[in-house]
């Protein structure tokens, strides 16, 4: 089971380009932008329910979010902008930015806090990200 993330984020990205394909107006980039907020906003009160946040980290996890998603969404809007169709171009672009922000949220995290984190779905996650890039790499595990 993918977590909520990598589903808010890919979706966000892939909108756009299922309503071209069925025809459709596609969404202007300020709903494109206000959509993958919403996504964030909802992902980020669900982590301060769940791992019961101090203010402080919940403002972090926010711009840590908010950042890296952002960043992602415009690596991906370059691929398809110049009509890249190899799916893996755009899972090394989500897997490098769900990498970043691995790495960040256990920065602000307690021990028991990225323990719960991780068995809400990143933990399983990063072992997908690392056999992926494994593979990439040419190595098996």
């Amino acid at each position: 089971m993918k977590t909520k993330h990598i589903l808010i984020a890919l979706l966000g990205l892939m909108l756009p380009i299922c309503a071209m394909a069925q025809g459709q107006q596609p969404m202007t980039p300020e709903e494109e932008e206000k959509k993958l907020l919403e996504g964030i906003e909802r992902l980020v009160v669900k982590y301060e329910e769940d791992l019961k946040l101090e203010p402080w980290q919940t403002f972090y996890l926010d711009s840590i979010l908010t950042h890296n998603y952002k960043a992602m969404s415009a690596e991906s809007k370059v691929l398809s902008e110049n009509r890249v169709e190899n799916v893996d171009l755009y899972q090394r672009v989500a897997d490098k930015w769900e990498e970043q922000t691995y790495i960040a949220v256990q920065r602000v995290l307690t021990p028991e806090q990225w323990t719960r984190y991780l068995k809400s779905g990143p933990g399983r996650e990063k072992k997908a990200r690392d056999k992926r890039a494994a593979k990439w790499a040419g190595i098996k595990k």
